[in-house]
């Protein structure tokens, strides 16, 4: 026989469980609320021709807020490229903007836009690729809502609570915003690109509003390259300033034919002038994740390991050996690179 005082404690953890599934019952049932009512609009990035690939990792991690994923397609002449966006998986709306105004995609014209949109649609999420036009628009579009910038996510933990890397990557940042909406951009190597061959979504035309008229675009020079895209490209080769010379990395342009690969650089390299700042990889440059990353002539500051460092296998190639890339390189080479001979097989 059990005593009253067993039988009152065995009472109390029978509540006890009870409770305590109650509770994971309700917090279970809060997370799915949180998720079902999440409505996020990712501001398309293209050139009038073809969709830029970050936005479709931009829409990855858009789906993983749950809730509806809306995207914003504006442009000069963008009815391909809504087209396009409108296959990828998980889109289930695509607004169409097609005025003048947007000639260059120059922020000062596009917020006025998202912000009407916003306005219109009260979606609890906005956000782009963290490229050079997400980091363009983002924080203005933030600004102009009253709201905080989340920059460069690389990790959604929940609908209000995002991960970014800070100190070049040497840290990793939690940020939980409680703004009613939530802006942010999207580091494309993070997150993994959104199918294209999903159903074709709804469009709907919206309109533009007027010309803010605080900037104007003049024209813009683009170097053209039969080459991958740097920041798409699946083999990347990148050179440093122990090139000495912006005339050897025909070094690396003639290697990187052989492979179909894209042509990367380290500041240092900009920096002396061998090489344009398009090619730039590293935390104020472009940041790339490649199958594969070949870094001749680099030493590996911090800020360009932050560009690279999540490719999949790294290959450097350095006289010194004490070099910081090797701590990085699942392969390292210690010679110096114009002596080195490197066979290629296809």
């Amino acid at each position: 026989m059990w005593s009253p005082v067993a039988q009152w404690l065995e009472h109390l953890l029978c509540k006890r469980d009870t409770w305590v599934q109650f509770q994971a019952g309700r917090n279970l049932g809060q997370v799915s609320y949180l998720h079902r009512f999440q409505s996020t609009l990712v501001i398309v990035e293209h050139n009038n021709e073809k969709l830029t690939p970050v936005t479709l990792n931009a829409i990855t991690a858009a789906k993983q807020l749950g809730g509806e994923v809306t995207c914003l397609v504006a442009g000069t002449d963008c009815a391909k490229v809504a087209e396009e966006i409108s296959k990828v998986q998980g889109v289930k709306k695509v607004l169409i903007a097609q005025n003048d105004i947007f000639k260059g995609f120059l922020p000062e014209e596009l917020t006025p836009l998202v912000l009407a949109t916003q306005q219109q649609f009260k979606f609890t999420h906005i956000c782009a690729g963290a490229s050079a036009f997400g980091k363009n628009l983002v924080p203005r579009v933030a600004a102009k809502l009253d709201v905080a910038a989340i920059s460069d996510i690389i990790e959604i933990k929940a609908p209000d609570t995002f991960v970014r890397p800070i100190y070049a990557g040497n840290a990793l940042c939690t940020v939980k915003s409680s703004d009613e909406v939530k802006v942010f951009s999207v580091r494309s190597t993070a997150f993994e690109a959104a199918p294209t061959n999903g159903e074709t979504a709804s469009s709907e035309q919206v309109s533009s509003p007027p010309g803010a008229g605080l900037s104007e675009w003049l024209g813009q020079s683009l170097s053209k390259s039969d080459r991958p895209e740097l920041t798409s490209a699946k083999t990347v080769i990148s050179g440093g300033r122990g090139l000495k010379s912006g005339d050897n990395f025909k070094l690396l342009y003639d290697l990187a034919d052989k492979m179909n690969a894209a042509v990367g650089a380290s500041r240092a390299a900009v920096d002396a002038g061998f090489v344009p700042n398009d090619m730039q990889v590293g935390q104020t440059g472009k940041i790339v994740a490649p199958d594969l990353y070949i870094a001749v002539g680099i030493s590996g500051a911090i800020q360009h390991l932050a560009g690279m460092k999540d490719s999949k296998t790294i290959v450097a190639i350095n006289k010194d050996p004490e070099a910081p890339i090797f701590q990085v390189a699942d392969y390292g080479l210690v010679a110096d690179l114009f002596k080195v001979r490197v066979s290629c097989k296809r």
